[in-house]
């Protein structure tokens, strides 16, 4: 453990920034936070009330730069403390999309001493990278973690990231990940990757997906073209993709986030009753479009719905979805997993493990069970 002597400054300005491809135009507040001994970034909030929340950039601590390594029981104490906030807030699908968006900015062709190729390595709680318009709305989801790192500082970022992830599609009724830890953090902004390595959901106004601005591009034309681009750099497979697509069975796409879906449906709008994998009615925020009607339990439903001309309309298919089952290399996978729910959970547990552990150096070497 360790004591430091903090002061806290605020400086807070208006930022308008609209990402033409995902269709957004999202207002946001920056907020400077300056200790004696941490180096914190500007971090975009969603809301006013997260201007009393910190979220740290850099320390001088070797803990929090990840060097010293976690404990089994730190480790197993952060996870309770995840499952606390995940029972408290039905926040899963946020943590999902947080650690996916961290891992996916890796880039397999990227030469070059750690961290240069991107991955899981806790850079997406840096600012510029945190303020990329596909992070759109995450600034929040690192806000409800930091009490994590704050009650256990020898966890990295990146392993509370990857594990909230991971707690959370288990919580939600998804399979066991066998997720490991260990992994050492980026220390700075200047180790996050550029912006446009993650997927688009659908054409900008061009009528292409992707982009040229990233550590390789990933424009085309079409959108299994566009996938292959983004996961192949990864080193993914077909196989991987249609499984990690099928986590679109869980949460919501909102449009003042990616520029997607509808401000609320029947399915969200609060008024149906939204049950947990344990059973227990969820409290939520109304609004946004979800893929399946039960958007907090993870399943195979979205192979399900995806091919289904007669789904309720107000379920969100994008082109990037019912691609898998137009595509000749995407359709064996994803009618495979349509009809096994075992076979998706295999699939799936292996590419999410595959995926959050993209870019990452573990110490100690291949990383702690717990």
């Amino acid at each position: 453990s360790f004591s430091t002597t903090i002061t806290k400054t605020y400086c807070i300005q208006s930022f308008t920034s609209n990402k033409i491809t995902m269709n957004s135009i999202f207002q946001t507040f920056f907020v400077l936070t300056v200790t004696t001994t941490s180096t914190y970034a500007f971090v975009p909030t969603k809301s006013s009330s997260f201007a009393s929340m910190r979220i740290p950039a850099a320390s001088s601590s070797k803990t929090a730069l990840g060097a010293a390594t976690a404990s089994v029981d730190a480790l197993k104490g952060a996870k309770d403390m995840i499952l606390d906030i995940l029972n408290e807030k039905n926040c899963a699908p946020l943590f999902v999309r947080l650690a996916w968006h961290d891992s996916g900015t890796y880039d397999d062709s990227v030469e070059g001493e750690w961290p240069a190729a991107g991955g899981a390595i806790g850079s997406i709680r840096f600012a510029p990278e945190i303020n990329h318009g596909a992070n759109n709305g995450l600034a929040s989801a690192v806000a409800l973690l930091e009490p994590v790192k704050e009650k256990f500082p020898d966890v990295s970022y990146a392993d509370i990231f990857q594990m909230a992830s991971a707690t959370s599609i288990e919580w939600a009724g998804g399979p066991d990940l066998g997720i490991v830890y260990g992994r050492v953090d980026a220390e700075s902004p200047d180790q996050c990757s550029p912006e446009g390595n993650l997927p688009d959901a659908e054409a900008g106004d061009e009528g292409s997906y992707g982009t040229d601005t990233g550590t390789k591009s990933t424009k085309d034309t079409t959108p299994n073209g566009h996938l292959r681009k983004v996961f192949y750099r990864m080193g993914l497979n077909d196989e991987e993709i249609v499984a990690l697509s099928g986590a679109h069975t869980f949460g919501r796409a909102y449009k003042d986030r990616s520029g997607l879906g509808a401000e609320n449906t029947k399915f969200t709008d609060g008024e149906m009753v939204q049950k947990r994998a344990d059973g227990k009615e969820a409290k939520y925020t109304p609004g946004g479009s979800s893929w399946t009607d039960k958007w907090l339990i993870f399943d195979n439903s979205y192979f399900k719905i995806m091919p289904d001309k007669c789904a309720d309309p107000e379920l969100l298919k994008l082109s990037t979805d019912t691609t898998l089952f137009d595509d000749e290399g995407f359709s064996p996978f994803a009618e495979k997993f349509r009809d096994s729910q075992e076979a998706f959970f295999e699939s799936y547990a292996k590419a999410h493990k595959k995926l959050s552990e993209l870019g990452s150096k573990f110490d100690p070497e291949g990383g702690i069970s717990i």
